[in-house]
């Protein structure tokens, strides 16, 4: 019988889970999005898999350099928002590590679309 790794979420640094965490106690617009990204996590608990895979001639080199990502992945938020992770693990565990979330416009912008 295969075992079931263990799914969870973590934050790329501090400054990330603070800012997702202060959301919460914002405007209208700010809970809202934290609420988007309180879904997102748990679809990333049940399946870290579940964004889209960003090839790898697309990373921001700062994230390259500041997270050592070897793989990023987009998940799409209602409204236009995009949410930004990467998945770390071993045969015990997996971790969808969260990066950053922006709206479309400030997201095309850090892709160069």
């Amino acid at each position: 019988m295969k075992e079931q790794r263990i799914k969870r979420i973590g934050f790329a640094e501090p400054s990330i889970k603070k800012a997702f965490n202060d959301l919460e106690k914002g405007k209208n617009e700010d809970k809202q999005l934290f609420r988007f990204l309180q879904r997102a996590i748990e679809d990333l608990k049940s399946n870290p898999f579940a964004g889209i895979r960003i090839p790898s001639k697309l990373w921001p080199k700062e994230y390259i350099k500041k997270y050592r990502i070897n793989n990023l992945r987009k998940y799409d938020l209602p409204n236009a928002w995009r949410l930004l992770y990467t998945i770390k693990g071993n045969e015990v565990e997996i971790v969808s590590v969260l990066i950053e979330w922006f709206d479309h416009k400030n997201y095309e912008r850090k892709f160069k679309y």
